[in-house]
């Protein structure tokens, strides 16, 4: 298909860098062939700069620098000139003290290459978990026709016979080794087999949460989150993507015309159904706002209660992402719970959702449930307030134990993360299945960069008596890939003075899931003592980008964004001389 012009080469933005008769333009053009390029490569063509998040230390991206050639292969095809740019990769197993420090980082890094360089579109490519809104927030905030390409889930790992997801199983075999149930030789196969080809987690985690949400959101190709990376129709896939962004240029076709309030609820509407990562919830009020579209954290609470869970995905259900791509992946699943979908969203194809879906099926029908059979009868997760979280927090009911779903208990309170990771290994620690271990100081300010620390180890002597869920509180973030009775995002933060710096061992601790409700029970005058007795720990960070974050950082219910990036302000176009 030709894409439909509705613009001429001359208002190309990259004219004003290469088209011009002066010596500015002259300049430009000379490094270009300096690089080896002719003027036929780019004269009068749309010039795309392909964001690349891959790095040598990222194995979810190991096959990226691939793929951008793949894309570059269909920017060439399309009658386009592709520019390729590296962006930061955030490894999230490596990076530290956590890649949502930086998460901001590559939204500025992404915004800032499009605007400094004379780019025209933009390709999008990442998955690991911060790089996909990292990279989204950036285009939005920059306005010029983009395409997402995802890295795609990784194959099925494998450990004697049964399959293994990352994240997920090696929290469960951790606990496993704890309790002395499995030894070296078992932990290093599993160690071995866990992760055996590049691509995301291929868990539901944050990474293929993401991805997928993309995908709803309209910003990437029909079916493009599923693919596992390794797969055939992965490269072609990205060629796809590199033919299409050339006529989105012509089109003028921009993330802004694409992100309504509309296709925001339809992105929650598939997370719920998929069982998604509780840190989604972030990422998507991060990169609403930056769209101009309000969101907050009841919106998402509003459609849990409306959306069952129907994908039967690790850590919610039991199959992995492999599965969900030979039964049929995102289009199926949209196409099973299209009633619940605004269909006339457009997307990157230029066409609406509802055309991008039509004759998706369900193959394998335990993997993708139908809307009257569902996993859970409720969303993914459920948003809790009350006086510990005055402004929210967040739980995932999927994937905890039932019986902890309404619970009340006496709580144990850590100062930081390395009291807590001491404690909980002593034999000699008071505590039962009923009590509510509670982390403070690891939410965006504390952590700092609110790490994923939510999902608190069991303690020993527990894991030993075969308890494998409990309670568990903090303003910390949880990894997609876990799961059990964790509540999070408590916001705002303990770092801050919240509610949640004044708990202390002994304190009763309610909350009622189906309510929505989380309760300290000590009264308003113990609490207005020790509020007043509580000092503000100091800050991380005295220089550098460090103490630039822990300035400007938002609190986790307004999406972690810096004060100065939110919003739909414009800058300036940079002036050629």
């Amino acid at each position: 298909m030709t894409a439909k012009k509705n613009k001429s080469p001359e208002a190309l933005r990259s004219y004003r860098w290469l088209g011009p008769d002066n010596l500015r333009a002259f300049g430009h053009r000379s490094r270009l062939k300096q690089l080896g390029y002719d003027r036929d490569d780019w004269s009068g063509k749309p010039v795309i700069g392909i964001l690349n998040t891959w790095s040598d230390i990222n194995a979810c991206h190991g096959h990226l620098r691939e793929r951008a050639e793949d894309v570059k292969r269909g920017i060439w095809q399309a009658g386009g000139f592709p520019i390729e740019l590296p962006a930061m990769s955030l490894a999230e197993p490596f990076v530290k003290p956590s890649t949502m420090l930086y998460r901001n980082f590559l939204a500025m890094e992404a915004e800032e290459l499009l605007r400094s360089h004379p780019i025209d579109g933009a390709v999008l490519i990442g998955g690991c978990d911060k790089t996909t809104p990292g990279l989204v927030m950036g285009a939005i905030s920059m306005g010029l026709p983009a395409i997402y390409v995802p890295a795609g889930p990784m194959l099925r790992g494998n450990w004697r016979g049964r399959p293994l997801g990352s994240g997920s199983d090696a929290w469960k075999y951790w606990d496993e080794k704890r309790a002395g149930r499995i030894g070296e030789s078992e932990w290093s196969e599993i160690e071995g087999g866990i992760a055996r080809s590049y691509g995301t987690c291929m868990v539901m985690g944050t990474a293929a949460t993401m991805m997928a949400i993309t995908e709803a959101l309209g910003l990437a190709l029909p079916g493009a989150s599923s693919i596992p990376a390794p797969d055939a129709n992965h490269p072609r896939m990205c060629s796809a993507a590199g033919r299409r962004v050339v006529e989105m240029v012509w089109e003028n076709l921009t993330p802004q015309t694409i992100l309504t309030p509309a296709a925001f609820d339809n992105a929650i509407r598939v997370h719920m159904a998929l069982g998604g990562s509780t840190n989604a919830i972030i990422h998507v009020i991060a990169m609403a706002r930056r769209a101009g579209v309000p969101l907050d954290m009841k919106r998402f609470d509003d459609i849990s209660r409306e959306v069952p869970v129907i994908a039967n995905i690790t850590p919610s259900g039991k199959y992995l992402m492999e599965d969900f791509f030979y039964a049929g992946g995102l289009r199926a699943l949209m196409s099973t719970m299209a009633d619940l979908l605004d269909l006339s969203c457009l997307t990157v194809t230029g066409r609406t959702l509802g055309d991008n879906i039509a004759g998706a099926q369900v193959h394998l029908p335990d993997v993708i449930h139908s809307l009257s059979v569902p996993l859970y009868r409720e969303g993914a997760t459920a948003v809790l307030t009350g006086n510990l979280a005055p402004r929210g927090c967040v739980m995932k009911p999927a994937a905890a134990d039932p019986r902890f779903l309404k619970h009340r208990g006496k709580a144990i309170a850590f100062e930081n993360y390395a009291a807590m990771a001491r404690e909980v290994e002593r034999d000699d620690l008071d505590v039962t299945p009923d009590h509510v271990l509670v982390l403070k100081n690891a939410g965006p300010k504390g952590g700092p960069g609110m790490p994923e620390w939510g999902q608190l180890p069991i303690p020993q002597k527990l894991l030993k008596a075969g308890v494998r869920d409990m309670v568990r509180i903090s303003d910390a973030r949880m990894s997609g890939t876990s799961y059990g009775a964790c509540v999070l995002h408590v916001a705002p933060e303990s770092f801050v003075g919240g509610p949640l710096a004044l708990v202390q061992t002994g304190d009763e601790i309610e909350i009622d899931v189906a309510a929505r409700r989380i309760h300290l029970h000590v009264g308003d005058d113990e609490l207005t003592r020790r509020r007043a007795a509580w000092q503000a720990p100091p800050p991380h960070y005295t220089r550098g980008y460090g103490a630039m974050y822990s300035q400007h950082i938002g609190q986790a219910d307004d999406g972690c964004d810096f004060d100065f990036l939110a919003g739909t302000d414009r800058i300036a176009e940079p002036e050629i001389h």
